[in-house]
């Protein structure tokens, strides 16, 4: 068969996978409160990778070639562009002061919210797609049928990547993250106390009832998910707009590893600082193959390919060209 969706066997063993490794990860790797060495970080995030390459292995048998190229392509976009990601956690833990064996907690409870979030979007985003095409017509002398939704993701891309590209690296070092939606929730539902109280995220202070600033930097940290899933959620639906269960294990793979890849790079990521501009071109790429589409249709094998290389090669450069501390 070739479209994934028909192989229930392989939708319920990815819900299994990801509820048992979450239920391990939170009650037996976890349960005790702990700052997460590189050590362990390098461990989950090889592991992590092991199953989504594993998993990968499990579409291609079952799905062939094309889906295969389908997944790998959506996974390492999701992964490359997290990364961008893991600078804002970075600053966010920063600004709230969270001490360090908090951090896997908060995230954790950011995997989750995005699980639900990334559902949401992507099932969405496909059911939104089968509703836009327009009839088909002659454009530059081929016949095409244009999709509005993917048309609009595309030009989107495009102006992100290009925005993307010419930004500062001190806009978000700037930002007040207590303003943000995510908090301002928290303190329009809760009165919040000044302190934390270790893991918790309610405490109580003079017979008061209180949220603690870590349910504050957990709303932040969803919000953040969301704001960043605007950007990586229309990427990939230039990938496989028509298949959502490849859409949507791919993406979980790769946040799944997210926390990992945090702990990870956490100390390093200023070795990271042309990274930005090879994202940038990631996301213009895949917004113009989105665009040409309905005249010229870019492989999955190549689209993989490109991103792979522009991945390597922003990488390099980094490491090569490392910029002075400020």
């Amino acid at each position: 068969m070739d479209n994934l969706i028909n192989h229930p066997g392989v939708i319920i063993g990815f819900g299994v996978l990801v509820v048992v490794m979450l239920l391990l990860d939170l009650g037996v790797f976890n349960k005790k409160v702990h700052a997460v060495s590189s050590k362990e970080a390098a461990i989950w995030s090889i592991v992590w990778i092991s199953l989504s390459m594993i998993f990968s292995g499990v579409i291609y048998y079952v799905s062939g070639f094309e889906k295969f190229t389908q997944f790998q392509s959506a996974y390492w976009i999701e992964k490359a562009l997290s990364v961008d990601n893991l600078f804002v956690f970075i600053l966010v833990f920063g600004f709230f002061n969270v001490p360090k064996e908090l951090h896997h907690k908060v995230l954790f409870w950011g995997i989750i919210g995005a699980l639900v979030f990334r559902a949401i979007f992507i099932f969405a985003g496909v059911g939104l797609i089968n509703l836009t095409y327009l009839p088909e017509m002659t454009l530059l002398g081929h016949q095409v049928q244009i999709n509005i939704v993917l048309l609009v993701f595309g030009l989107f891309l495009i102006y992100a990547g290009i925005k993307s590209g010419m930004s500062g690296d001190d806009d978000d070092e700037e930002k007040d993250f207590s303003k943000s939606a995510g908090a301002r929730l928290i303190y329009k539902l809760f009165k919040v106390s000044k302190e934390f109280d270790g893991a918790k995220f309610f405490t109580v202070e003079n017979g008061v009832k209180l949220a603690t600033p870590l349910l504050v930097v957990v709303a932040v940290i969803e919000f953040t998910d969301v704001l960043f899933a605007v950007d990586s959620i229309p990427a990939i639906f230039a990938i496989a707009p028509d298949d959502p269960l490849i859409l949507y294990t791919s993406n979980i793979f790769a946040i799944l590893g997210l926390r990992a890849l945090y702990f990870l790079l956490a100390n390093f990521i200023h070795m990271f600082s042309l990274l930005k501009y090879g994202l940038a071109v990631i996301l213009s790429f895949i917004g113009v193959k989105m665009v040409i589409a309905p005249i010229y249709h870019i492989s999955s094998p190549l689209s993989l390919s490109i991103v792979g290389g522009v991945l390597v090669l922003s990488v390099i450069a980094s490491l090569v060209f490392v910029p002075k501390e400020k």
